[in-house]
């Protein structure tokens, strides 16, 4: 059990022991409000409910479409209309809002990737059309006659 789930727990059995809400909120160290929120899931549910309460606001995508939003992170972003091979959080929110109609902020997009498994990665700074043969050539064969050149003028 975590913290906060023994912190409900505590509260539930004090209250069922007809403890005042103002005691049991200065006890497990939470306002008089939320006691009052536990005890009206406590009156409905028991104290398994207290046990099993979600936290914060439920999310607009289900598990279904977080799996398919995964499967669609693991094509290519040309695959889903945009112009380069790179995912970045401006298109992950853009993707979700035309697949599921949902519209996230980008921080919150970031959650929701992180919670998929997903961490940030670093593109190369190397041109696509890059060719290393042509590079390595001029390395090798024009870098030092210009190389040369140039320290030959300055004599």
């Amino acid at each position: 059990m975590d913290e906060a789930t023994r912190k409900r727990v505590r509260a539930g059995r004090m209250l069922l022991a007809n403890k005042p809400v103002a005691e049991v909120a200065a006890a497990v160290g939470v306002a008089r409000q939320t006691v009052y929120t536990w005890k009206a899931r406590l009156d409905e549910g028991g104290i398994e409910a207290l046990r099993t309460m979600a936290r914060g606001r439920p999310s607009l995508l289900d598990d279904a479409q977080r799996e398919q939003l995964c499967r669609a992170l693991l094509q290519r972003p040309t695959e889903h209309g945009f112009g380069t091979e790179l995912w970045t959080l401006k298109r992950v929110r853009l993707l979700i809002e035309q697949r599921f109609g949902v519209s996230y902020n980008e921080a919150h997009v970031w959650r929701i990737l992180d919670s998929l498994g997903f961490s940030p990665q670093r593109p190369d700074r190397r041109a696509i059309e890059r060719d290393e043969d042509a590079v390595l050539a001029w390395k090798q064969k024009t870098w030092p006659v210009l190389k040369k050149s140039v320290r030959g003028s300055n004599g």
